[in-house]
């Protein structure tokens, strides 16, 4: 048996990492090959490219990078239309796989997107396409499954991985052990993406915030994880550019544990405030884009909110800052109300435990269950 799989960016490389595992249980001598990284190559997959060539976000920046997309992406249909999977797994990066799930499914081949593309928050008409490229959608979030089933396309909601990997109990004397951190002074993670693009364009923002806080909490320590090996040089220039070296932790990896050390956190848009949530970090979540790409999403967002615990939970639990809102003079002063007052962080931790419970139901059990059946069924 060969599956193909690709996933975008390293939030689908850990979700992909679970599934195959999980199908490899049931089906110990599959073979897996596509874009991945490291835990979905360390799982078994065959990765054709490195998953940084996919990692681009926004819609003017992917512009720029689109002949080279658009030149994977047909090297990756020439070879599966001529010698095609027995299924294909497109995880998350639906602008990339959507189009080459259709194109695969032509061969008679099932199709499935693992995490649905965010239509339900704004390119509703991407419905048509959807329906058309995959046989079947993996819903990590409950409202999307719901979203779905009212729109006739199949999908499950499957859970997230992360919420059956991080501890519903937060361990932060065990975190800051492993971080080298003293339990008191105050700590503030510092997330401030995965891609290059973020990180240039975020990172001296979250940075700035730190500044402010640091008027006064000299003590604060800010713990700074880079999502992969290639940005920490990065981040580490950053640092010393603001001149914040002696307050400052870089790792590489260890979102998890940055935000369980901390008091509270500063994050990205995305998985990061997912991770917060699961976490138990109080957390303000600010992001800017291109400006060009602001104007274009604002036209079609129809969503209140963009952090996913609010999303979930239907009212703004995290603050959120964007654009033009998103200004050191804005971000400190919320983040300092979630350092110096315990009782406001504490309840925001207890409303993020319930949300977590939400998402905890094995997901790369149940995804590989839709999966299996696929594949049974066509062999049927």
């Amino acid at each position: 048996m060969r599956i193909a799989m690709v996933a975008g960016e390293p939030s689908g490389d850990y979700l992909g990492g679970g599934l195959i595992r999980a199908l490899k249980a049931r089906y110990p001598d599959a073979r897996f090959e596509g874009i991945g990284g490291r835990h979905m190559t360390t799982a078994g997959l065959q990765s054709l490219y490195p998953l940084e060539s996919l990692s681009v976000m926004g819609l003017v920046e992917v512009i720029r990078h689109l002949p080279r997309l658009l030149g994977i992406r047909r090297v990756l249909r020439q070879r599966w239309r001529a010698d095609p999977p027995d299924l294909f797994i497109g995880v998350d990066a639906p602008d990339f796989n959507l189009e080459l799930a259709r194109r695969l499914r032509e061969t008679g081949r099932p199709t499935v997107q693992y995490v649905s593309p965010t239509v339900w928050a704004w390119r509703e008409g991407r419905l048509k396409g959807i329906r058309q490229a995959v046989d079947h959608v993996l819903c990590i979030y409950p409202f999307e499954a719901e979203f779905y089933a009212e729109r006739g396309i199949a999908a499950s909601f499957v859970g997230h991985p992360l919420a059956d990997q991080i501890p519903l109990t937060r361990d932060v004397a065990g975190a800051r052990a492993a971080l080298a951190i003293p339990e008191k002074p105050l700590c503030l993670a510092v997330l401030p993406g995965s891609r290059r693009s973020e990180i240039d364009r975020l990172l001296p923002l979250f940075l700035a915030v730190g500044q402010r806080l640091l008027a006064s909490h000299p003590g604060l320590h800010l713990v700074i994880p880079a999502a992969t090996p290639a940005l920490s040089p990065l981040i580490e220039q950053a640092v010393a550019q603001a001149g914040l070296e002696a307050h400052c932790t870089t790792i590489e990896g260890g979102a998890q544990t940055a935000l369980a050390a901390a008091d509270a956190a500063v994050v990205a848009s995305g998985t990061a405030t997912l991770e917060a949530m699961l976490v138990g970090c109080p957390a303000v979540m600010a992001y800017q884009v291109n400006r060009l790409t602001a104007v274009l999403a604002r036209r079609s967002v129809r969503i209140p909110y963009f952090a996913m615990p609010n999303l979930m939970a239907g009212e703004m639990l995290m603050p959120e800052f964007i654009q033009e809102q998103a200004t050191p003079a804005a971000i400190a002063p919320a983040v300092e109300r979630l350092l110096t007052d315990p009782q406001r962080a504490g309840a925001l931790a207890e409303r993020f435990n319930t949300l977590h419970q939400r998402l905890r139901c094995g997901a790369g059990e149940q995804a590989a269950e839709v999966v299996a059946t696929l594949l049974e069924g066509r062999r049927g």
